[in-house]
């Protein structure tokens, strides 16, 4: 590395040093604002806990055994859909053609078993890897095709990917998918779901990449800002494109997921879970600008997004109210963030001030 390059990495670390003097020492002077971030940063773990209470004060079965296996077992897909999208979301991107992946990857195990092959590792494989690649391929149009909008090419990724499940499929839909398919999506070990159990993992997983390891600090120094990221040396090219692979990869895990639990492969799995996906993150307090994220509350957005619509079952109310309710939760997530900001930027000029 070049003394010039030496020197930037050092005074990065230096200006990182100081910002937490600065904010340690204007801690004790604005404890009120401290708190205020504090509560804003925990809001999706409370809103769940307040919908669970809502929801058992509504509702006598909410919170019995076989309800809450059907919420967790309901929830697995979005949730997994949501992992991934985070990470993208992380590095100020969107990936809106998670619901197509899904979709393909579904029909693909579909084609696989009308060929007779109901080897449960090949179809696991095919899951992953055909998810990988078309998540791969969206990193790559992003970052080397010349068109920097996410949002732009993942729409047009969107189609090709249900046009190819479509045209794969002639349409139609193949019932009966390989045994440990079947599993992945319906089977329990000790009384908790599968899925839930590959959700927990696919959680665990990504939560040491991104705490952990460099690769986790790259893709939150990329979103937090790309040009500084790029001038200390970071890989921003690489760390864009290996987001959206895993983005594509946790679409496939969660086609995985979907083909057991209806035990068939149906061209239109996964339509509007896209949308549902972004949500999750959105509520989980992920923002849009950026740079800021964390599995577990993605996890957590998923989930209060699964227990509203359990709740709302359970009370069987129009499935219109459904909607309206979850995009009420957007805005709310949406000011949150923006309270959220709010109160960092006047943290910050506050302990300015005080280090004049």
């Amino acid at each position: 590395m070049s003394s010039t390059n030496t020197d930037s990495v050092a005074g990065a670390a230096n200006a990182q040093a100081t910002t937490a003097e600065l904010d340690s020492s204007e801690a004790l002077k604005a404890p009120g604002i401290r708190l205020g971030l504090r509560i804003l940063r925990t809001g999706p773990a409370v809103i769940l806990i307040a919908l669970i209470i809502i929801m058992s004060f509504l509702n006598e079965y909410f919170l019995t055994v076989r309800n809450l296996q059907n919420l967790l077992t309901q929830t697995t897909m979005i949730a997994t859909l949501a992992l991934g999208q985070l990470l993208v979301i992380i590095v100020r991107g969107v990936d809106v053609s998670v619901g197509s992946v899904l979709g393909l990857t579904v029909v693909l195990s579909g084609l696989m078993m009308d060929s007779g092959i109901d080897n449960g590792f090949l179809h696991l494989a095919v899951f992953l890897s055909a998810g990988a690649a078309f998540g791969l391929f969206n990193g790559f149009m992003i970052v080397k095709g010349g068109i920097p909008q996410p949002l732009i090419v993942t729409v047009a990724t969107l189609g090709i990917g249900r046009g190819m499940a479509l045209l794969l499929s002639g349409g139609t839909e193949h019932i009966g998918m390989a045994p440990l398919v079947q599993a992945a999506g319906n089977g329990s070990i000790g009384g908790i779901p599968i899925p839930a159990i590959l959700v927990a993992f696919v959680t665990l997983v990504l939560a040491v990449l991104t705490l952990r390891t460099l690769w986790g600090r790259w893709i939150y120094a990329v979103g937090g800002n790309p040009d500084v990221a790029g001038w200390l040396g970071v890989p921003r090219d690489r760390v864009i494109m290996s987001c959206y692979m895993l983005s594509g990869m946790t679409a496939g895990i969660a086609g995985l997921i979907y083909a057991g639990r209806t035990d068939a492969a149906s061209p239109l799995a996964g339509v509007g879970m896209e949308l549902d996906a972004v949500t999750a993150v959105i509520i989980g307090g992920a923002s849009l600008f950026g740079g800021r994220g964390h599995i577990v509350n993605a996890l957590i957005g998923a989930l209060i997004i699964g227990v509203i619509r359990n709740g709302l079952n359970l009370m069987s109310v129009s499935p219109f109210w459904e909607a309206i309710a979850i995009g009420a939760s957007i805005l709310l997530a949406l000011e949150l963030d923006v309270l959220r900001r709010y109160f960092e930027e006047k943290l910050r000029a506050r302990a300015a001030r005080a280090m004049r």
